[in-house]
């Protein structure tokens, strides 16, 4: 009889073995970032064809700005619950479904008849978003094997593309065609509920063990020397967002407008110029994630906001080629700290991947919404020149990473 107690207990131990020594699963980080690429090509329509339902619906800056609030805020709202949730109850399976979420969301857009109707889509979208971006985050970090800012930004560098990408198909296909052009936007979103099926299937076979294995390990609570740092983490990287994410904002919602108004550009030409930035801000987001793993995530988190402080100010007064050059190096190098922001927010709280991914992205959506109504606003009363003044200075928020605790990658 002895055998046959003595046997069980070796048995279990032997799958877990490798999961330790698990290697960057490039496949699947990367097919996590393909899918952020699609999500957010998607996504970039929506602001890229505000110049055209401006003229086509008569909406005013401030309406256009309402727009962006709802889809934000709906995305915002919604992501740290869901995070939150499958923290505790993982539902693999959410990740194409929100996918679907978009997908109906962009069809309603292509068929809207009213200004109601676009912020009913808007809305569908941002329900789209909200369960898409923390469930991919964890997948993505649970590929990383250990390398967590290369598989963030890897991750995030997927959607930054898709973003980039959005406008200038957005300029190839819809603004010539017109609103019901944005449909063709569907087949990307078909695309992307085949790779997230996909991607689902790996998580089933490998990641929900061990997911609920770092839930069980870490969800035991947190001293309360930990929750005062976490706290104060959090604060701190809220303040930081709203910086960052309030000046990008600018440039995704009003970028056009402001090239259109300060230097008589076309739609289509203004389009490209937002390309080029939106491109920038991929490839700054790339980079900041392995360089963050290297030098530290703080010293990275320094450079991206004090580092583009005086290109920020020097932007309002360039002339066109001047506002290309250092539109460029603003996207570059701002974006350069949101993988570091994420991860030290991970950090901040272990255990916890999806709900504070679903925080940060919620941060991310919830403030530029909140920054593109409010800058709207501004823009009616102001004009639209007097919107990149006021912005220049958002920057210099970035000292409030004076304030951030030292972790293992300073």
């Amino acid at each position: 009889m002895t055998p046959e107690t003595t046997a069980p207990p070796v048995i279990p131990t032997e799958p877990l073995t490798p999961a330790p020594h698990q290697g960057f699963a490039i496949r699947i980080v990367g097919a996590a970032a393909f899918a952020h690429l699609l999500n957010d090509m998607i996504q970039a329509v929506l602001p890229a064809v505000y110049p055209m339902f401006k003229s086509e619906f008569s909406l005013t800056f401030g309406q256009i700005g309402i727009i962006g609030l709802v889809y934000q805020v709906t995305a915002s709202l919604l992501q740290p619950w869901v995070g939150m949730y499958t923290d505790k109850r993982p539902l693999p399976y959410l990740l194409p479904s929100g996918m679907i979420a978009t997908f109906v969301g962009i069809a309603l857009m292509a068929m809207a008849t009213s200004y109601e109707m676009l912020l009913i889509a808007a809305a569908i979208v941002g329900i789209g978003s909200a369960t898409f971006h923390p469930e991919a985050s964890r997948v993505a970090r649970m590929a990383s094997g250990g390398r967590f800012g290369t598989a963030q930004s890897t991750f995030q560098v997927g959607g930054n593309t898709g973003s980039a990408i959005g406008p200038l198909l957005a300029a190839v296909i819809v603004i010539p065609h017109g609103q019901r052009a944005i449909a063709w936007f569907m087949l990307a979103a078909a695309l992307a509920i085949t790779v997230l099926f996909r991607l689902t299937g790996w998580t089933v076979q490998h990641g929900q063990a061990k997911m609920k294995s770092l839930a069980k390990s870490h969800g035991v609570g947190l001293s309360r020397g930990k929750v005062i740092q976490a706290i104060a983490v959090i604060a701190v990287i809220a303040v930081l967002m709203f910086a960052k994410f309030v000046y990008i904002a600018s440039f995704t919602n009003y970028f056009t407008f402001y090239l259109i108004e300060r230097f008589g550009l076309s739609v289509q030409q203004s389009q490209m110029y937002l390309f080029i930035f939106l491109a920038s801000v991929a490839l700054g987001t790339f980079i900041g994630g392995p360089v963050g793993d290297r030098i530290g995530r703080k010293a990275v988190i320094w450079i991206s906001f004090l580092g583009v402080a005086p290109f920020a100010l020097a932007l309002p007064y360039a002339n066109l080629m001047g506002t290309a050059v250092l539109a460029v190096v603003i996207g570059l190098v701002m974006s350069s700290a949101f993988a570091a922001l994420v991860v030290y927010a991970q950090e901040a709280v272990p255990g916890r991947v999806g709900m504070v991914s679903g925080l940060m992205f919620g941060l991310m959506f919830g403030i530029g919404g909140i920054g593109a109504a409010g800058l709207g606003n501004l823009a009616d009363v102001h004009g639209i020149v007097w919107v990149y003044h006021f912005t220049s200075y958002l920057p210099l928020l970035g000292l409030a990473t004076a304030f951030l605790p030292k972790t293992t990658m300073h």
